[in-house]
Parts: C-alpha cells; sequence; structure tokens
C-alpha cells in the first residue's frame, strides 16, 4: 500500500539527490524505487485504500509509465478481487482502469440473492499532479498535490435500486497531498474525496438516507524500517446512504516488501466493518503489483 518500500534510507537517499547521476537517472525514467506508489483497490496509485497524489508508474518528468496490479480481499463472509492497469505521463498525468469483484459467498443466499450471486464495477480514473514533488522537494514544507477524478459503473442496477440505492453508475472528486520525509523516512497522505458511492460503489451511488455527494476523509501514515519493507496504517471514511444496512469506516495496518525494481508485494489486516447487514467484515488483503 504504501509506496516506499524501496526508497533509500534517509541519509542516503539526500546525498544521492544532489548527485549528477541522480538527474541522469531522473532524465532515464529512475524515480527513486516505489514512489509511484502501489494500485488502491479502484485502480489509483497511493495506498491499498486511499488515493494519493503520487503519479503511478516508473517515469520521471520526461517518460511513460505504468503499473499492473492483481488484488484480493478475504473477508469472514464475503471477497473482493480487483485487477486493473495504470499509465503515467511525465510525472504529471496518470490514466487508470480497474475491475471490481465482490463475491457474496453464502450470505449471498441469506440476502435472497443465491449464493455465490456477484456484484461487479468498472472504475476509470484521471489524476493530475498541480503542485510540489513528495520526494524532491525536500527543501520544501509543501506536499505534493493532485486532484483527480473516477468514474464508477456498477453491473447490478436492478438489485441497486432494490436496496435504496439511486443509481448504478456515479462519479468521485477527489484531491491528495502527500508528503515524503526522507530525514525520517516517514511517508504521509492526507484525501478529500467527494463521493456518495455506498460500499465503494458496488452497491451504487445514493440512497433512501443521504441523495447527494459529501466530503469523506482517506489517511495513511507509514514508516520505513528496512530497505525493502514499509509498514503503517489508513484509514477511510465512508457515506453511509442506505437505510437496509449501516456502512462502517474502514482501515488496514500493513507490511509493503519490494521483491524487485519492478515488483512490489502488500499484505495487511482490513476492517471494512458492517457490509449488507453482516458486521465485523475483517480480513486478509493482499495484492501484488508489477511497474515499469
Amino acid at each position: 500500500m504504501i509506496p516506499l518500500a524501496r526508497l533509500l534510507p534517509a541519509a542516503a537517499a539526500l546525498s544521492v539527490l544532489a548527485t549528477p547521476a541522480a538527474a541522469r537517472e531522473r532524465r532515464d525514467g529512475g524515480k527513486l524505487l516505489l514512489t509511484g506508489g502501489v494500485s488502491s483497490v479502484e485502480g489509483a496509485a497511493g495506498g491499498g485504500l486511499a488515493s494519493w497524489a503520487v503519479i503511478g508508474g516508473n517515469e520521471t518528468e520526461d517518460g511513460i509509465g505504468g503499473s499492473a496490479h492483481a488484488t484480493y480481499v478475504a473477508l469472514p463472509d464475503f471477497d473482493l478481487t480487483s485487477y486493473g492497469a495504470a499509465i503515467g505521463w511525465r510525472d504529471r498525468v496518470e490514466l487508470t482502469y480497474a475491475h471490481q469483484s465482490f463475491d457474496t459467498r453464502s450470505a449471498g443466499a441469506a440476502l435472497g440473492l443465491g449464493r455465490g450471486f456477484t456484484f461487479a464495477q468498472d472504475v476509470f480514473g484521471a489524476k493530475v499532479r498541480v503542485l510540489g514533488d513528495a520526494v524532491w522537494d525536500q527543501d520544501s514544507i509543501l506536499p505534493q498535490i493532485a486532484i483527480g477524478v473516477q468514474h464508477k459503473r456498477a453491473d447490478k442496477a436492478t438489485i441497486i435500486h432494490a436496496v435504496g440505492g439511486k443509481e448504478s453508475r456515479g462519479t468521485d472528486f477527489y484531491a491528495s497531498a502527500t508528503k515524503v520525509i526522507l530525514s525520517r523516512s516517514i511517508v504521509l497522505d492526507a484525501t478529500v474525496r467527494f463521493t456518495k458511492a455506498n460500499q465503494f460503489g458496488l452497491l451504487g451511488f445514493g440512497g433512501d438516507r443521504q441523495a447527494n455527494r459529501a466530503a469523506q476523509f482517506e489517511g495513511s501514515a507509514g514508516m520505513l524500517v528496512t530497505r525493502k519493507l514499509l509498514v503503517g496504517g489508513e484509514y477511510r471514511t465512508k457515506p453511509d446512504n442506505l437505510g437496509f444496512a449501516k456502512e462502517d469506516d474502514s482501515y488496514d495496518l500493513f507490511a509493503a516488501w519490494a521483491v524487485g525494481r519492478r515488483v512490489a508485494v502488500t499484505a495487511a489486516y482490513t476492517a471494512l466493518g458492517s457490509i449488507a447487514t453482516f458486521k465485523r467484515q475483517n480480513g486478509l488483503f493482499a495484492s501484488i503489483q508489477g511497474s515499469f
């Protein structure tokens, strides 16, 4: 989730930033390792739950990069899978796609949908960095800031309307601020998302309790404990739009490991709270990402 598992130790990184070799590396398309982020469940670069201001891929300001991911979340009564890809242009613009599938397993029968009933949605995203550089602007107190949009299309319109959802398609808007503190091997992010998505959009958008977008918060913090291992946590608030089932905020505690220059693996304990009347949906998050 946190995209710093391959950053150099802080003191070494600070000396490298000033060398001619570092400048050549930037021109040739070499970000500091994993600073392009891993893929969130919605496809944007950042953490597993949160979208960040970073741009996906290994490209710098002179190149084009990209990534692909596969994610699996195992919960007591449900399974969530996500896969997708991202393209980054000049470390400025990011275009993403993710497909999510939510398997109700035996809970589907209890809900009257049938065992193994599956909800799915497609998420199309775009993000633009508008200010700062999270890694290279170490002398500035300003974070890297980006704005983004995610258009979501859920596939079960009839059921979404039956449970109180207003629409099966919706668009989120967000603004993110990300700061890397190399001297302390710390990364911090805060994101404000304007959304009316129910369970990330899988249960539609808006509901009988609330139909309009509301501001929600996504926060992340991590610390590099070795050159290739980063640990931390995230917290994400969500709207509670549907009368038939309470929707809780979510959080995770994660460990991100750099397998190689182009591959990262993330594991986390994820707490998604109550989903469709089933409480305590806490379980394992596992993701793999390849990037260039």
